[in-house]
């Protein structure tokens, strides 16, 4: 798709835009959304988990890294679809729509997470060494996000009650991911089936680097990768044998 390297830039562009558009406070609303709702979680939860080790900060470090999958995902969902015209009057690889949408999404959460930077030097009273490399686990978890954004968006084409599904299970994917409360509170023996939810390892390696200043572990790391490439295989597959009635369908 290098051939379109404008063309993604531009709807790229355009996507951060329609975002903020006519809203008073634009981005800051990316910022002010999390800091809200991880004020309001340490609140109603820092009785049970408040004498965990950075509760606070892991709360917010946990919101960012979710808020990435669950904006990045539902944002996908009508990438085929809010775009008719571009599937139906001409002809682009259709991957693009999705990719420029996942593309502002990551921008976005980039920026959000540069803006945590400030905070987490204030709360912690500096930054670990590994903080940087929050950028290579953003990297891969784009990978994963854009896998299951194909997915999705292909599939909505077809199923228009996709979003109502996916809404619900985004919903049961946040109580099932460790953002409001700690691992240890997992039994044992629930712990494999667990771990069997992505984003549960992508929390726990960004808590790891900008919060801990420890390196992820190998299994992790292989564990994740694994993850965003199967997502990207299975997405790429599913999309490619959907999208020759895409111009029908919509």
């Amino acid at each position: 798709m290098w051939q379109y390297r404008e063309l993604i830039r531009n709807l790229t562009v355009a996507d951060l835009k329609n975002r903020y558009q006519n809203t008073a406070l634009g981005f800051l609303w990316s910022l002010l959304s999390p800091l809200l709702l991880a004020l309001v979680l340490y609140f109603i939860f820092s009785h049970l988990f408040g004498s965990e080790e950075n509760f606070a900060i892991n709360i917010l470090v946990g919101i960012m890294a979710w808020r990435f999958f669950a904006i990045g995902t539902s944002a996908s969902l009508s990438a085929i679809v809010g775009k008719a015209s571009l599937v139906t009057r001409v002809y682009i690889p259709r991957q693009i729509l999705v990719l420029s949408n996942v593309l502002a999404n990551i921008i976005s959460s980039l920026l959000e997470f540069v803006i945590l930077l400030p905070i987490l030097l204030v709360l912690l009273g500096y930054l670990p060494m590994t903080t940087p490399l929050f950028l290579l686990i953003h990297i891969v978890y784009f990978w994963f996000i854009y896998g299951a954004g194909l997915l999705l968006s292909s599939l909505f084409v077809y199923f228009r009650d996709i979003n109502q599904i996916w809404e619900v299970l985004i919903n049961l994917l946040f109580f099932c991911s460790p953002i409001i409360y700690p691992l240890s509170i997992i039994p044992a023996h629930i712990m494999p089936y667990y771990l069997l939810n992505p984003v549960t390892l992508f929390i726990g390696m960004y808590r790891d680097v900008m919060v801990a200043g420890d390196l992820p572990s190998l299994y992790s790391i292989v564990v994740v990768s694994g993850f965003a490439i199967a997502a990207y295989l299975v997405g790429s597959f599913v999309f490619s044998k959907l999208q020759r009635r895409f111009a029908e369908e919509i």
